[in-house]
């Protein structure tokens, strides 16, 4: 992964994960050791999906740039989609508090989002590509005489 890539991931994980922290927290004191295990399961789940798309759509700009604004519109509704249904199957379970695994999954997915927004704004991206240019003569654009 270049560095690049892997700065932009890192500057929405870290966000993601501290956010994460204060949900498994709150929580485990709200709804005890279900609470905070839902919350972990939530955070965790939202890393995971997050962390892919931003490897998937990270991918398509270098390969496919002409599908870039198509597949992340694609992405990030199919992850929202993704994500509703996990809330959806795990809404009844027994095995962790599903209403602290909602609000976790829901929590982390918005700072995860908020912060790619900020690394984007932050990041100095070049708007000329500076190695187009392979040789010093100016190209003739005109019709020769």
């Amino acid at each position: 992964m270049p560095s690049n890539d892997a700065r932009n991931l890192l500057q929405c994980a870290v966000p993601t994960a501290a956010a994460g922290v204060v949900a498994v927290a709150v929580s485990g004191a709200v709804a005890g050791g279900k609470g905070a295990l839902g919350a972990a399961v939530g955070t965790l789940i939202a890393l995971l999906f997050m962390g892919i798309g931003l490897y998937v759509l990270q991918w398509t700009a270098k390969t496919l740039p002409q599908l870039f604004q198509a597949m992340g519109l694609m992405l990030y509704v199919a992850q929202l989609l993704l994500l509703l249904i996990f809330v959806a199957v795990f809404k009844g379970t027994s095995l962790f508090n599903a209403k602290a695994f909602a609000v976790a999954l829901v929590v982390s997915t918005v700072v995860w989002m908020a912060a790619q927004a900020r690394a984007h704004l932050k990041a100095k991206l070049f708007y000329v590509d500076p190695d187009s240019s392979k040789s010093d003569k100016p190209e003739k654009t005109g019709p020769s005489t």
